[in-house]
């Protein structure tokens, strides 16, 4: 029996998220505790407490959703992972639960990432789109060719599922992305409502801030494989983990193939560790015959 654990990432919030582990568990309040006193707010109170808008700033969010992940692995008895992945913000979850990073360090550079990542968002004005049903080779064809007619950035980001591809870009690059992606028989093609262009060259800004805090901090050497967004493969060297976190924050969350890796490389089953039950349904979509549990 292989287990692989995988962590969710932006868009799994939701309000009063952690708060039946924070009344019921003195452990689980201990751990929310530290995580308010690193980041220097009660981000407990806006997660207990707050609104979806409240919780939808990319400097709450991410924070929210890895504290709310690590939570819920700790409250796992006897939980032993063979593999390890996460969706975008979800692998810093995962780099704690193999031992590639102290819980404390990966909540720092959470923190770094999320706040610079917002004010990427903040300098360009940007966007993502959900397309649905449509070849993945048609979308990145007409990504290419909208950069190479208007200048405007379009590229893919998440390859969620077959049939689920999120593109991400500048508000002019993504209307015309929509317009013409239903055009070339996309089921839909609708904007998200997140603050930015993630997964794109939009946030250079944010991945040099990142690339500099990333690499001061000290990576061990995992328990268990992380198969990393931007590789869709097994990956145990510090040095190489490091790199491919900092890529991740331009380049796409390859989903799908990350996924495809794993079931390939023996995973027997999936258990989703976090918020929501997104990976749940995407981890379906990739492949029906695999269990997938959701650990909240």
């Amino acid at each position: 029996m292989i287990n692989a654990f995988v962590f969710p990432g932006q868009g799994s919030q939701f309000p009063g998220m952690g708060k039946e582990h924070y009344d019921g568990n003195a452990f689980a309040r201990k751990f929310f505790e530290q995580g308010n006193d690193i980041l220097g707010f009660r981000i407990s109170d806006i997660m207990f407490n707050g609104t979806e808008e409240d919780l939808r700033q990319t400097k709450v969010t991410q924070p929210a959703i890895f504290l709310h992940s690590i939570i819920s692995y700790k409250m796992i008895e006897g939980a032993i992972p063979h593999m390890v992945a996460g969706h975008s913000l979800g692998e810093f979850s995962a780099l704690v639960v193999n031992g590639s990073l102290p819980f404390e360090d990966a909540l720092k550079l959470v923190s770094i990432r999320a706040s610079a990542m917002q004010k990427a968002c903040e300098l360009n004005p940007s966007a993502m789109a959900a397309i649905l049903a449509l070849d993945d080779a048609i979308a990145e064809e007409i990504c290419k060719e909208i950069m190479e007619e208007t200048g405007e950035v379009v590229v893919p980001a998440n390859y969620n599922c077959p049939g689920q591809l999120v593109i991400s870009g500048t508000n002019a690059g993504i209307d015309i992305a929509c317009e013409r992606m239903k055009a070339a028989g996309a089921k839909r093609a609708l904007k998200l409502p997140v603050g930015g262009a993630f997964h794109s060259p939009l946030m250079e800004p944010a991945k040099e801030e990142l690339a500099a805090a990333i690499m001061a901090t000290n990576f061990h050497k995992p328990a268990c494989p992380v198969y990393q967004n931007i590789v869709a493969k097994p990956v145990t060297q510090p040095e190489e983990i490091k790199q491919n976190l900092i890529d991740q924050l331009t380049g796409p969350v390859r989903w799908s193939q990350t996924i495809s890796a794993m079931i390939a490389d023996g995973a027997s089953s999936f258990k989703e560790i976090g918020p929501g039950k997104v990976l749940q349904g995407l981890i379906g979509k990739i492949n029906k015959e695999i269990p997938v549990e959701s650990v909240n």
